[in-house]
């Protein structure tokens, strides 16, 4: 399988000078100063991550952004001046440009390379994959991010891997026509179905066995794998960067009182997340979908908190409406908490939502956390019958992914089903609910 997957991709080494970027932003006259700021800090954290170092930012505040080059004329002119005096090998936008922006914007910056926020992700995503899903499903991302972009991109697409925003699997085979490109990208997917098929197959003998599925979820390096690490005793990769985690690791945890469960540590959260990796990793993303329960791990330490948490219910409801399903029951988990600057933060987290504050790093509060586990567990799953009208079949597909399907008997008055569900399953059948005797 592996080498069915483009693989041109080029990781600088460790001994390679890390390239010298200039981040620029546009504040609109809406916007807010200190939400570019943080923007652009997360922007730098995702160079970093990348390979590179900022040598300098740059924002211009507008009514609206400029149609050919993003920003205005006069901005780009000192930005050309800028790179050359700090000798900046590239320059990354804080937002995705058109086509035509960046080579607007290149034309005039001259030998110095032009990308977005979204081709710096994808190429984190690109240094990150390390399995054949995750190489096939940053491959599709990548092509389909491309394909709108090929008119006049001839030069920019034979470049080989070089630096940041040239790596990622195919790049250097876009060269060809849209129709060639379309028809890569149908390729991968369907090889991508295939392991995705085998995923499925998995989590479908996983349900039938009755064992609870726990999924760690959260913003990206909030210390997800390190939770996982201490509760399963376990020394997956934990690095203090962004996207450290790709593919879904699960691990068996035995509870004190409830007994096995299966953890599932996933990808992170970030703020803007473009739309076709989220696309692409949509068969791994359904490791948090078809949960029964969701850890949401929140770095307690970090100034944009609350922000955060948001986007992350955000991510997690637009990934439930995509399956159209009743989201998961979500514990809070805040994380960092033995450290000072965690504690504005816990006193400011909403009191309507549950959380446990746990230390990944010091096992603090991991005990608290673990007994709310079980308590809701033991309260997740029971016995339901339902009798689905013949004209809501579609609605049986939904208990076989979410539920463990005992008996199905299609009857004169619809489809009699009896399985063991949780209470959101059954909460959005509650229509079709019989007892075992009748309606």
């Amino acid at each position: 399988m592996f080498d069915k997957v483009p693989t041109e991709k080029t990781v600088p080494t460790e001994d390679q000078t890390p390239e010298k970027a200039i981040l620029v932003s546009v504040v609109l006259d809406d916007g807010d100063l200190m939400d570019t700021d943080a923007s652009l800090d997360e922007l730098e954290a995702l160079l970093e991550t990348a390979g590179g170092v900022c040598v300098a930012r740059m924002v211009q505040s507008r009514q609206k952004p400029e149609h050919a080059t993003y920003i205005g004329t006069g901005k780009l002119l000192e930005l050309r001046d800028l790179c050359m005096a700090l000798s900046a090998d590239l320059v990354v936008f804080d937002c995705e440009l058109s086509p035509s922006q960046i080579r607007n914007v290149e034309s005039v910056l001259e030998d110095v390379r032009v990308i977005d926020r979204t081709v710096l992700i994808l190429d984190i995503f690109a240094r990150n994959a390390k399995t054949g899903e995750g190489m096939l499903q940053v491959a599709i991302a990548n092509l389909k991010y491309t394909l709108p972009r090929l008119s006049g991109q001839g030069e920019a697409l034979s470049r080989q891997g070089g630096g940041i925003g040239t790596r990622g699997p195919g790049e250097t085979k876009l060269e060809t026509d849209r129709r060639h490109v379309k028809r890569k990208i149908a390729k991968l997917e369907e090889e991508l179905a295939e392991l995705s098929k085998k995923r499925r197959t998995q989590r479908k003998s996983r349900e039938k066995s009755g064992i609870f599925r726990i999924s760690l979820a959260g913003y990206t390096n909030a210390g997800k794998s390190s939770l996982l690490n201490y509760v399963c005793q376990d020394s997956i990769l934990a690095e203090n960067k962004l996207f450290a985690t790709l593919d879904p690791t699960t691990r068996r945890w035995r509870m004190p009182e409830f007994g096995e469960v299966l953890l599932t540590d996933t990808v992170g959260f970030i703020n803007r997340l473009p739309h076709h990796l989220v696309e692409a990793f949509q068969s791994t993303l359904d490791e948090v979908v078809f949960s029964d329960l969701i850890l949401l791990v929140l770095d307690a330490t970090d100034p944009k908190f609350l922000q955060k948490t948001e986007i992350c219910e955000r991510i997690l409801q637009e990934l439930f409406n995509r399956r159209d399903l009743v989201p998961a029951p979500i514990l809070y988990v805040l994380n960092k908490t033995d450290l000072e600057e965690s504690r504005f933060n816990v006193a400011s987290f909403p009191k309507g939502k549950e959380s446990v504050c746990v230390s990944a790093k010091t096992g603090k509060g991991v005990e608290a956390l673990v007994k709310r586990i079980e308590q809701l567990l033991k309260e997740a799953k029971k016995e339901y019958c339902f009798l689905l009208p013949h004209s809501q079949g579609g609605k049986l597909s939904i208990l076989y992914q979410t539920a463990n399907v005992k008996e199905v008997e299609y009857e004169t008055e619809g489809i009699r089903v009896t399985a063991v569900c949780d209470s959101r399953t059954a909460g959005s059948l509650s229509a079709y609910e019989i007892t075992s005797q009748g309606r």
